[in-house]
């Protein structure tokens, strides 16, 4: 996948760039950049360091990697936090826009991200985590790379807010750890019956949608022939389907010209979530793959929860399965 956050020392994680919270001058700091210093080999890197000067905050310069498993280090100074009235977050924001422009420029396939200004520089880690999520998935809308958030360990930062706040809930109420689930959940239903009953409780923009009429009136559809038909009743492309469901273009292409393709259950996930599909045609398009929603699967229920609620950015839906401990879509 394209966007993934990582529990990983940001010095020992392979990616062609690696981002490094550097200090405005050409010295050594502390935290993220005292570690790639010394991951690096601190002389040679303060030798290129000093070549660059001072960079400005919210800019960002590149360096090669030496001892680092990358080719290269792109070095961005982050905002000091002082009360939010600064200019901090257009800085932050600027911090991961031109890392990711230069990591373009230089051709870069991957690279990797701290999570910017939020150590020494006082950052407030929950906002400095939605900024660097909203820039990275604008990028991404645009640019084929993989871009990886790379946090030392699950206390690095607190989701907090109203985005999370029912979805504890949601899963205590609808897990059943015991359960049987079948295709359409409920043994002996018929996907239209079915499809009627799932439909008669979603609100009216949701009830709108004939997607699901057209499916069942073609039962032979393959998962690809039924993607396709869906791109184009919504009238979007195909690049920006995949690129909204966070898929690479070879991976899209495979599921495209391949006959009898199966994708993965966290693909197709991504695609429905992607083409904002309500759940009943979500169920419909996972089950042309081969794979049935169940209330003992917590990642189904977290994904059912967004779905139910019309929230379709995969990031959210992403950070959400991070912050329970779940594999990401």
């Amino acid at each position: 996948m394209p966007f993934k956050i990582i529990r990983n020392d940001i010095t020992k994680f392979k990616a062609d760039a690696i981002v490094n919270t550097a200090n405005p001058e050409p010295v050594i700091g502390g935290g993220t950049d005292s570690a790639i210093y010394k991951a690096a080999g601190s002389d040679e890197l303060l030798a290129e360091r000093k070549k660059i000067g001072n960079i400005a905050r919210g800019q960002a310069a590149v360096t090669p990697a030496f001892a680092l498993p990358a080719k290269y280090i792109i070095h961005t100074v982050g905002p000091a936090w002082i009360d939010g009235d600064h200019g901090e977050r257009d800085i932050l924001r600027s911090c991961y826009e031109t890392s990711l422009e230069l990591a373009s420029e230089l051709n870069a396939e991957s690279i990797a991200f701290p999570l910017i200004a939020t150590g020494v520089y006082g950052f407030p880690k929950d906002e400095a985590l939605q900024i660097a999520l909203s820039a990275i998935q604008k990028f991404l809308l645009t640019h084929e790379m993989t871009v990886t958030i790379v946090v030392f360990d699950k206390g690095s930062f607190e989701l907090s807010g109203k985005l999370f706040a029912g979805i504890d809930e949601y899963i205590d109420e609808h897990y059943a750890a015991d359960t049987a689930d079948t295709e359409y959940r409920f043994p002996g239903m018929n996907s239209r019956s079915y499809y009627e009953r799932e439909r008669s409780h979603l609100p009216r923009q949701q009830q709108k949608d004939t997607s699901l009429d057209e499916a069942l009136k073609n039962p032979g559809e393959s998962f690809s022939d039924m993607l396709i038909r869906l791109i184009a009743e919504r009238g979007l492309t195909e690049p920006e389907v995949y690129h909204k469901a966070f898929i690479d273009r070879k991976l899209f292409s495979a599921i495209r010209c391949k006959p009898g393709y199966k994708p993965k259950k966290q693909t197709a996930l991504a695609l429905a979530v992607a083409l904002e599909l309500d759940m009943p045609t979500t169920r419909i398009l996972l089950a042309k793959a081969g794979y049935a929603f169940s209330d003992s699967d917590k990642t189904d229920l977290v994904v059912e929860y967004f779905i139910k609620h019309m929230h379709y950015n995969i990031i959210d839906i992403n950070l959400a399965l991070y912050n329970h401990g779940l594999p990401e879509l």
